[in-house]
């Protein structure tokens, strides 16, 4: 998921790499183009910062098996410059919860089975994190064998903040960063730019924005054989933040040590304890937090980290079905993205009213036919 809420409206067809000879086919919101067994998807909806919708989804996935047997090499990108893809729509999901009307489940189903087909493809999967890459963005590119970011990329998984989940597959690759990383970035919604995305592990490879047209032609005119090659090739040329170090590499040991417990209630006093000024200023950040979300995540993750992909996604879905039967996700949605107070009225307000019973309620087995089913 994201904090993105998104206009709906149809766009105009935007030519992607015509003039290097690839073929298309595609709806507007969606691109796919192939020159030499190697497939190149579009997320097309640059208005909206890329934000997934059902549609996208559902011409993406059906697309993904259609190439695993026919090409060498999938690559995906976002149009417009700004975003990879800032996530899903929120805001028309939680407006169908409120409704009844089944969209919110089917998204986030449709949602996880494509993230774990880019997970488990049979062949490479190449995901250009170029701009905004949060929530759903996220869910499109960490699975993958081969993430590039580029000087704009900037890395997010904010849920925490809207009262939700960091799903999309979060719970399986959060908890394998370095350290307490995974759990210091899924509660405190912290961003990544650029090189920081190699250095903590988001991304694979680096790549000067201004020369991602060139590594997508080189790609597509060297085949699956060159591959790793190219990608190494570009890294080692990438001019952005060449031999910066990783931005929070001076915090590491606070974040190792403050978030070393599972216990929401345990982070905060070790926070608060601590007392510097980094310490000071995510623990601020966490009040803000829902605190039925922090303390979901901090078990979502511990879980996580010894499931597989596909359990991860399995329990997800039990998760976000839960939150869309509870207050936190649609008030957070509200004073975020709707109404824009910034001023979410948390239900229960903290982390010490969390009711004891929260984790097994919402990590109960749904009905049968409610289950991820892949």
């Amino acid at each position: 998921m994201a904090l993105r809420g998104v206009m709906r409206g149809t766009l105009n067809r935007v030519p992607v790499l015509a003039s290097r000879g690839m073929t298309s086919a595609a709806s507007d919101e969606v691109l796919f183009e192939v020159k030499n067994r190697v497939g190149i998807i579009t997320m097309n909806r640059p208005k909206q910062l890329n934000a997934l919708n059902l549609n996208m989804i559902r011409q993406i996935h059906p697309k993904l098996k259609e190439w695993e047997s026919q090409l060498d090499v999938v690559m995906i990108r976002g149009a417009g410059g700004k975003a990879f893809c800032a996530g899903g729509d929120v805001v028309s999901i939680t407006k169908a919860g409120r409704a009844g009307d089944p969209l919110a489940g089917d998204f986030f189903r449709a949602e996880y089975r494509l993230n774990r087909l880019t997970g488990e493809l049979a062949i490479p999967y190449v995901a250009l994190q170029h701009g905004i890459t949060m929530g759903g963005g996220c869910g499109m590119s960490v699975h993958g064998k081969y993430r590039v970011c580029t000087e704009k990329t900037l890395f997010a998984m904010p849920e925490t903040a809207i009262g939700f989940l960091p799903d999309v597959g979060g719970s399986h690759f959060l908890p394998r960063l370095q350290g307490r990383l995974g759990l210091f970035l899924a509660l405190s919604g912290y961003r990544l730019k650029g090189r920081d995305n190699l250095h903590a592990g988001i991304s694979t490879h680096a790549c000067d924005s201004a020369s991602l047209d060139d590594l997508v032609a080189e790609v597509a005119d060297g085949g699956v054989s060159r591959l790793q090659a190219i990608l190494d090739s570009y890294t080692q040329k990438a001019e952005f933040d060449k031999g910066k170090p990783f931005s929070l590499e001076p915090h590491m040991e606070t974040i190792n040590r403050c978030f070393a417990s599972d216990s929401v209630p345990e982070i905060l006093s070790a926070l608060e304890k601590d007392g510097s000024e980094f310490a000071s200023k995510i623990h601020a950040t966490l009040l803000k937090m829902s605190p039925t979300a922090m303390v979901i995540t901090a078990e979502q993750l511990r879980r996580g980290a010894a499931l597989s992909l596909a359990d991860c996604l399995r329990m997800e879905v039990r998760l976000s079905d839960r939150f869309l039967e509870d207050n936190d996700f649609y008030e957070g949605v509200r004073a975020v993205l709707v109404d824009k107070d910034q001023s979410p009225v948390w239900k229960p307000a903290t982390v010490a009213q969390v009711p004891a019973d929260i984790v097994d309620r919402y990590f109960a087995p749904l009905p049968a036919d409610r289950e991820l089913q892949f």
